[in-house]
C-alpha cells in the first residue's frame, strides 16, 4: 500500500510540474485543475524537485566571477575554478545555495562519464548541499568511497556523511569508514587501525580516481563545532595555535601548515599529502571560510574549486599584491 501511496505521489508531483514549469500556470491553477489545495501544490513541486525529476541549468555566469575564476586559477594553479554569483543576501545560507547549484552542474557532467569509476569523498555541510541538488543519473558502476571516519566521537552517525545521498543520486555502490573522525587518543587511532576491514577500505580510498572534499573551519560556524565533532576546550586549544582550517580531518594555519596541535594526528582517514597529485575537488561557501579556504588552497593540493562570490573576492583581496606579480 505505502508503495502505491509513493507512485501516486510522484505521479501527482510530475503532473503539477509539467503545469508549472512547461505550462507556466500557477499554483492556483494548478491546484484547481487537479482538485487539491494551493500548499499541496507547492509540496508536490517541491517533491519532484527533490526527486530529481525536475532539472534546470545555467549557462554562463556573470563577467565578475569569470575575472575571479581567472585569477584565482593563475594564483594557485587550478585546474577549474567555479564561482558561484552572490545571491544578495549577504549570508553563508545563500552561498552555500549557490555553490550547491554550481558544484551539483559541475558534478553531473564530471559523473556522467565512465573515467571516474572511484571516488573517495569527505564531508561537511557544503558537499551535502551540493549531492542534495544533483539530478538522479544512472551510475551503478560507481564506488563511493569514504575517505575519513564516518562517525562522530559518540559513534553516531555524521548527518553531513555524503556517501549515502551520493548512492541514492547515482545508483553506485556506497563504502563507508565505522571509524570516528576523531579517536579519542592515538591508542584508539591505533586500534581501529589494526582493524582488517579499516586497512582494506582505507586502501581502495587511496586509489579513488578522484576526491570530493570540503574545507573546515575551526570557528563556532564551523559543522565540527556545531555538531560536537570537537569539544570547546579543543576549538580553543586548536585557535590559540593559530589554526584557521580543517583539510580532511587536519588542521593547519594561515600558510598552510600543520598547527601544532595533538587532535588532528587523532584524526582517522585519509592524510591530504596521501592525495596530493590526484584530482582534489574543493567545494566552500560562505566569506566565513575565507582563511579556511585560503590555508588549505597553500597547501597545494586542491586543483578543483567550486566556491561562491562574495567568499572569491574575500580571498582575491587577501592575496590581492600577490596577483599583480604572478600577473
Amino acid at each position: 500500500m505505502q508503495t502505491r501511496d509513493d507512485d501516486w505521489t510522484s505521479y501527482m508531483a510530475i503532473r503539477a510540474a509539467w503545469l508549472s514549469f512547461v505550462g507556466g500556470r500557477t499554483q492556483g491553477e494548478i491546484a484547481a485543475q487537479l482538485g487539491v489545495s494551493p500548499a499541496k501544490v507547492h509540496r508536490l513541486i517541491a517533491h519532484a524537485q527533490k526527486e530529481g525529476h525536475v532539472k534546470f541549468q545555467i549557462d554562463g555566469r556573470p563577467k565578475e566571477c569569470l575575472e575571479l575564476e581567472k585569477d584565482l586559477s593563475g594564483h594557485f594553479q587550478l585546474t577549474n575554478c567555479i564561482i558561484a554569483p552572490d545571491l544578495g543576501s549577504g549570508d553563508d545560507d545563500s552561498a552555500l545555495r549557490a555553490v550547491a547549484v554550481s558544484a551539483s552542474q559541475f558534478l553531473t557532467g564530471f559523473l556522467s562519464g565512465s573515467n571516474v569509476k572511484r571516488l573517495g569523498v569527505g564531508m561537511g555541510r557544503t558537499l551535502t548541499a551540493a549531492v542534495e541538488a544533483l539530478p538522479k543519473f544512472a551510475r551503478p558502476d560507481l564506488e563511493i568511497m569514504s575517505i575519513c571516519g564516518s562517525l562522530t566521537r559518540t559513534l553516531a552517525a555524521n548527518p553531513y556523511d555524503i556517501v549515502q545521498k551520493m548512492q541514492e543520486r547515482t545508483g553506485g555502490i556506497g563504502y563507508y569508514l565505522p571509524v570516528p573522525y576523531f579517536a579519542e587518543n592515538l591508542d584508539e587511532k591505533a586500534m581501529f587501525l589494526t582493524q582488517r576491514s579499516v586497512q582494506d577500505l582505507m586502501a581502495r580510498a587511496r586509489q579513488s580516481d578522484a576526491f570530493l572534499i570540503g574545507i573546515g573551519s575551526v570557528e563556532n560556524e564551523g559543522h565540527l563545532v556545531q555538531r560536537g565533532i570537537i569539544s570547546k576546550q579543543e576549538q580553543e586549544d586548536l585557535m590559540s595555535g593559530g589554526a584557521v582550517s580543517d583539510l580532511m580531518g587536519r588542521f593547519l594555519t594561515i600558510d598552510g601548515k600543520l598547527a601544532p596541535d595533538p587532535l588532528g594526528d587523532c584524526a582517522v582517514g585519509l592524510h591530504y599529502d596521501e592525495v596530493q597529485g590526484s584530482r582534489v575537488i574543493a567545494l566552500v561557501g560562505g566569506e566565513s571560510k575565507v582563511d579556511a579556504t585560503l590555508a588549505a588552497l597553500r597547501t597545494g593540493v586542491i586543483t578543483d574549486l567550486v566556491a561562491d562570490e562574495t567568499l572569491a573576492r574575500a580571498l582575491r583581496k587577501r592575496v590581492g599584491s600577490q596577483l599583480a606579480q604572478s600577473a
